[in-house]
């Protein structure tokens, strides 16, 4: 059977010769289906067109807001525990009053229970955090004595009846005093009275407390540095006990004189001024009689800056290795490979600024995705924003904006011209048409 196989548009033979465009998207956050993602931070979106040949993508330029939440459940450190190890007793002070009397058979009655405290999520500067702390503790140690006073079945035959409506009219527990030494960036927490553990070691930074963050947190990598709350202020994962001035003398291996710069008689003092209007350095005073102060100085300098770093993911475009956090589980205890993940972002974005603010950044030389061969179409992208333990970031309310930058190759057909210059005195053939 014959067939006719003429063709009047002859296919054209591939020359394998491109023109090399850039070409640039900018994609911002308020485009997004807002219902189906409600958090900004995770989001997928058709692209203008489709785009042929893409060779390889970069982030161009970016502006986001400086808002998050440096202390957050999501990011489980919110929570501090402590405990009494000595209460002040007013009986051993020859010292009677009802009032006194009462909070010590309170606090003596729940001495081997830790106290557990939350500080509000969100961002602090030194002063905040220490009157927050300040607050926080005496308001747990308030909760504890109330419940106390509130369940006669606990007095032990004793009537407190009488204290308790001096504590009922009072302004609550008010022995803690947290401040915060400018010099040396630390958080000082003291004690008129009772001597505390800082619990550090405490099974409720794993357990109960954070239930009801678990589902929060799913996306969270184990971490050693940042495990909680008293990390971020300056203490390691060792419980801390506060100590007296006499106490700490002792500790110090070359003698009072190593120490002269905080210590002033039988209390703690910062020489370079007032914590407190007017009080020259003397921060943390006895209240009761025959009271000894006692107070802890964290090991390390608070860390309130957050997170240095953010990372954006999008789905087939990632081209970062990423080193992961260490931890102990059966992977890393059975052999000495990394736990690092391959193509874990597509660019990794620094944080400028503290909130809040916006910050705006261009970067020439960010990492590339390259496809080889250029992929055939992009037409859509899914991006995520997270820190480097996983955590999504959280934008609130606030949109973000980005640009991408494609490489793309576009075919073209061979092509001879002949090129006359202006004044007609030079002629070149051959010119190739990509020099145009």
């Amino acid at each position: 059977m014959n067939k006719n196989i003429s063709n009047h548009r002859p296919l054209t033979e591939n020359s394998n010769q491109y023109f090399f465009e850039r070409k640039f998207i900018s994609i911002s956050s308020e485009d997004r289906d807002i219902t189906k993602y409600p958090n900004s931070a995770e989001f997928e979106m058709l692209l203008p067109q489709e785009y042929l040949n893409v060779a390889s993508a970069r982030l161009y330029s970016w502006s986001f807001p400086s808002n998050y939440n440096v202390f957050s459940s999501t990011y489980f450190n919110v929570t501090i525990t402590f405990k009494f190890n000595k209460l002040y007793n007013p009986g051993e002070n020859a010292f009677s009053d009802i009032l006194t009397e009462g909070i010590f058979a309170a606090l003596y009655y729940n001495s081997n229970n830790e106290i557990v405290t939350n500080i509000e999520a969100g961002f602090y500067n030194p002063e905040q955090m220490a009157t927050e702390l300040t607050n926080r503790f005496n308001y747990a140690v308030t909760k504890v004595i109330t419940n106390f006073f509130n369940d006669p079945s606990l007095w032990n035959g004793s009537d407190y009846s009488a204290a308790k409506v001096l504590f009922d009219n009072s302004s609550g527990y008010d022995r803690f005093v947290i401040v915060f030494n400018a010099v040396s960036l630390k958080l000082w927490f003291g004690n008129t009275a009772d001597q505390f553990i800082l619990t550090n070691t405490s099974s409720a930074y794993f357990t109960k407390v954070v239930v009801s963050a678990n589902c929060l947190r799913r996306n969270q990598l184990p971490e050693f540095s940042n495990w909680g709350l008293p990390s971020f202020l300056g203490f390691t994962r060792c419980d801390a006990t506060s100590y007296s001035v006499e106490q700490y003398l002792q500790m110090i291996p070359d003698g009072p004189e190593k120490v002269d710069f905080n210590i002033t008689g039988s209390v703690p003092r910062f020489f370079y001024g007032d914590v407190k209007l007017g009080d020259d350095g003397y921060w943390l005073l006895p209240t009761l009689p025959g009271a000894v102060v006692t107070f802890i100085e964290p090991p390390f300098k608070i860390n309130f800056m957050g997170p240095a770093y953010m990372y954006m993911e999008i789905d087939g475009w990632n081209c970062i290795d990423e080193t992961s956090p260490y931890n102990l589980s059966l992977y890393t205890i059975q052999n000495n490979q990394t736990n690092g993940i391959v193509n874990s972002s597509f660019a990794k974005i620094a944080i400028p600024t503290t909130p809040i603010a916006q910050w705006f950044d261009l970067d020439s030389r960010g990492p590339y995705k390259y496809w080889n061969p250029p992929a055939e179409r992009l037409s859509k992208i899914k991006v995520k924003l997270r820190y480097h333990n996983g955590v999504i970031a959280q934008m609130g309310l606030f949109d973000y904006s980005f640009t991408l930058e494609l490489s793309i190759l576009k075919p073209q057909q061979e092509r001879i011209y002949s090129i006359v210059d202006s004044d007609g005195l030079t002629q070149r053939q051959g010119f190739d048409s990509r020099f145009m």
